[in-house]
């Protein structure tokens, strides 16, 4: 009789299957990596058996115990699968921007899932980070993965899916893209992929709002690169241990619109139904690929889970125009209000070191009420606005001949090109006079309160 002793034992070896329309024009063979033919539909049910199974190795988790993670989703799946077939209870942490649908398919499995809100600090006591460590102190018998530091997540990729597409390849991978979130699989299947073929391009795909990319190619972690984003299960705003930045040899960004499009693309001319950040992958991979693959090349871009997760968002047609993302859009976006400036929301910033009489005159000369600080490095470090420079004066007249740094507010928020107008609105209050955005090619404009009223009367 052919059967499998549980369901843990039908995890990995997926296939490789050849894009075609998506991919037309692209030279080279490119190839993806369908990691929803795992039983949670997911590449994160590698990881969960590894960083359990390591675990009981080490002593930390006994018959009985619990199992409590932060996930986006999919690792919970995974883990939740492998606690019913090893017999654990679960309780996962997750962060209100994931999919109802995510949160229903965790509970239907037996899990209990606390729900917590995205945009707050990692350090903040409501953090999906925070929360899970908190309930793992508190809770007797219970056990943390910790999928962003647990070296067991990238072991779980090195030992299988690496193994798994060099041999599926033939040994002729040339390049290897994924998307990077908690780093393991970029990390952990670059790494023996390279010790195949040192030659092998590692490509991350990233998303704006994370840090990966800047902190890649500078060494610098910035605060500022830092913002709310809608793609699911990609991008950070901290540095896992999982992500080894020496085995990636680039990042590129994918905007939440370029990979929604591309994710549906992927169902509908691949017979793909697959995840929002797989569109991410396919899109970033494919735009670099134009340009750098040759016809003897094989490009192999990783998949991760299945559309099923995103039902009430990418693949509904209504949620798609609300957020901007189909062409007869009801809504505009900060990359719209960017464009039909013309250019004049082109950043206008001033020295933490200049006087406030200074930045008045400043402020006057270009009509403006609001101006980015900037210090001796071009580093954004904080804002001024005309209300607050006012108020000071009042308060004490010889604050004019003292340093801007002295007087200046908090940095204003960054957002995404794809960051609807209703969105923006929500941003923009009493404390923070107005946004800040970076576009495709890294330059930084201006949004204002009289630009959102613009794009809503036009």
């Amino acid at each position: 009789m052919n059967y499998y002793n549980s369901i843990i034992d039908t995890i990995g070896n997926t296939p490789l299957i050849k894009l075609n329309k998506v991919a037309k024009g692209i030279r080279g063979t490119v190839l993806v990596k369908v990691e929803y033919f795992n039983p949670g539909n997911s590449v994160k049910d590698r990881i969960a058996v590894r960083m359990i199974e390591d675990a009981e190795e080490r002593g930390v988790l006994k018959p009985g115990g619990t199992i409590i993670e932060g996930t986006s989703g999919n690792t919970g799946m995974g883990l939740a699968l492998a606690a019913i077939g090893k017999g654990y209870k679960c309780i996962f942490t997750m962060a209100d921007k994931q999919s109802k649908e995510k949160i229903d398919i965790l509970r239907a499995v037996g899990a209990e899932v606390v729900v917590c809100p995205t945009n707050v600090s990692p350090e903040d006591p409501r953090s999906y980070y925070s929360v899970a460590q908190k309930l793992n102190r508190d809770i007797p018998n219970s056990f943390y993965p910790n999928q962003y530091d647990n070296t067991a997540n990238a072991a779980a990729h090195y030992e299988t899916t690496g193994p798994e597409i060099w041999r599926d390849t033939d040994g002729r991978v040339t390049h290897f893209a994924a998307g990077v979130g908690t780093g393991g699989t970029i990390s952990g299947t670059s790494r023996f992929l390279k010790e195949q073929n040192p030659n092998l391009i590692s490509i991350g795909l990233d998303t704006y709002g994370s840090v990966f990319k800047k902190y890649k190619e500078t060494g610098q972690f910035d605060e500022g690169e830092i913002y709310p984003y809608m793609t699911e299960g990609i991008g950070e705003d901290i540095l896992p241990k999982n992500v080894d930045f020496g085995v990636i040899d680039l990042f590129i960004k994918v905007t939440d619109r370029d990979a929604a499009i591309m994710t549906r693309r992927l169902a509908r001319e691949e017979g793909l139904f697959v995840g929002w950040s797989c569109g991410t992958a396919v899109h970033g991979a494919l735009e670099w690929a134009k340009d750098h693959l040759n016809d003897d090349d094989v490009l192999v871009i990783l998949l991760p889970d299945h559309g099923t997760r995103y039902l009430a968002k990418v693949y509904n047609d209504t949620w798609m125009k609300d957020h901007g993302f189909l062409e007869d859009r009801a809504f505009k976006t900060a990359r719209d209000i960017i464009r039909h400036k013309n250019g004049s929301s082109q950043l206008t910033t001033i020295g933490s070191g200049v006087s406030v009489n200074q930045a008045i005159h400043v402020l006057n000369r270009y009509g403006i009420s609001q101006i980015p600080v900037t210090d001796d490095d071009g580093h954004i470090v904080g804002s001024l606005t005309d209300s607050t420079v006012l108020n000071r004066l009042i308060e004490d007249p010889a604050v004019k001949d003292h340093p801007v740094s002295e007087v200046m507010d908090k940095p204003f928020k960054f957002v995404g090109l794809d960051n609807t107008i209703d969105a923006l609105s929500s941003l923009i209050d009493r404390d923070n006079k107005a946004l800040l955005v970076r576009d495709e090619k890294e330059q930084i404009h201006i949004i204002t309160q009289a630009d959102l009223l613009a794009a809503m009367t036009n």
